[in-house]
């Protein structure tokens, strides 16, 4: 008992009450933030139950004609959310594993071999980075019109990879950097081939860094808004941002604002998942790394 007691006023004399007194105000605008987010988010899933009448009343919370469950049948079937969650699924999961397959590769490559222009394109990959997405996408509608090429879900995929390599490389770069040479060397030894060695002990180590960026290339792409507007010329090709959009200026005419919050809440829903269900990943991909060499 005495033993457990010594511990308790330990770590009561351990709290720094001027440190928490200091980090106060940034706890306090976080809880802020969360609080606002909270009822924010609270109040489109109660709107996504409610009738139009109910929304506009401001009867949103009370659900006095019950919950219409109806508006996610609506929305899934009517508004062709079903068709642009799918396009989004598949754009965003064919893409990230392109990704993977082609970036992992090749940073480590760029992180672990000197060669001549190493240093050109590691410095050429920060510039495309630099570069905004409306400045390229003029003459790729022209070159991809010219080859009947529009309107394809195959551009789409090619796009979103090609665009997305530069911040991929770049992250799994400073990633690559931070694992121990030793293990290359014990690889050698044992007469593994550099590409055996980087598929069967590298690879799986920079898993931390692999599945951030790939949460990360997925998010981007699922909300991804532009290229989808640009290149996906008919609604059986576009993504959620672009139908949403489309589902939108639809209200006007219809005015079923509860179907649009349940479509709001269908596209945010796997997004949200994915970051409960992901966070301490992402937050050990970001901040960690391996042994250094």
């Amino acid at each position: 008992m005495t033993f457990f007691r010594k511990d308790k006023e330990k770590n009561k004399e351990a709290i720094n009450w001027k440190k928490q007194l200091h980090v106060l105000p940034g706890h306090l605008i976080l809880l802020i933030w969360i609080a606002f987010t909270f009822c924010f988010i609270g109040w489109i899933f109660a709107a996504s139950l409610s009738t139009s009448g109910e929304i506009f009343r401001g009867d949103t919370l009370k659900f006095a004609s019950g919950f219409h469950f109806e508006n996610y049948v609506k929305a899934w079937k009517i508004q062709n959310v079903s068709v642009y969650f799918m396009n989004s699924l598949l754009y965003a999961s064919v893409s990230t594993i392109l990704l993977v397959i082609i970036s992992a590769p090749a940073a480590y490559v760029l992180s672990r071999f000197t060669f001549l222009g190493n240093k050109v394109f590691k410095s050429g990959l920060v510039m495309a980075m630099s570069i905004p997405s409306i400045m390229i996408v003029i003459p790729i509608l022209n070159i991809t019109t010219k080859l009947k090429l529009t309107g394809t879900r195959g551009l789409l995929i090619f796009l979103y990879v090609a665009v997305s390599i530069p911040y991929t490389i770049t992250f799994l770069l400073n990633f690559f950097s931070t694992l121990s040479r030793s293990y290359e060397e014990a690889a050698a030894i044992d007469g593994s081939s550099a590409i055996k060695t980087f598929w069967t002990i590298m690879f799986p180590l920079a898993q931390p860094g692999i599945v951030t960026v790939s949460i990360f290339n997925f998010l981007g792409i699922w909300n991804e808004y532009f290229l989808s507007l640009v290149f996906a010329s008919t609604d059986s090709k576009r993504s959620v941002g672009v139908g949403l959009f489309t589902i939108v200026a639809a209200m006007k005419q219809n005015g079923d604002y509860g179907a649009l919050f349940a479509a709001v809440i269908i596209v945010f829903l796997p997004t949200f998942i994915l970051y409960i269900l992901l966070s301490k990943r992402i937050i050990v991909g970001v901040t960690g790394g391996g042994i250094k060499g």
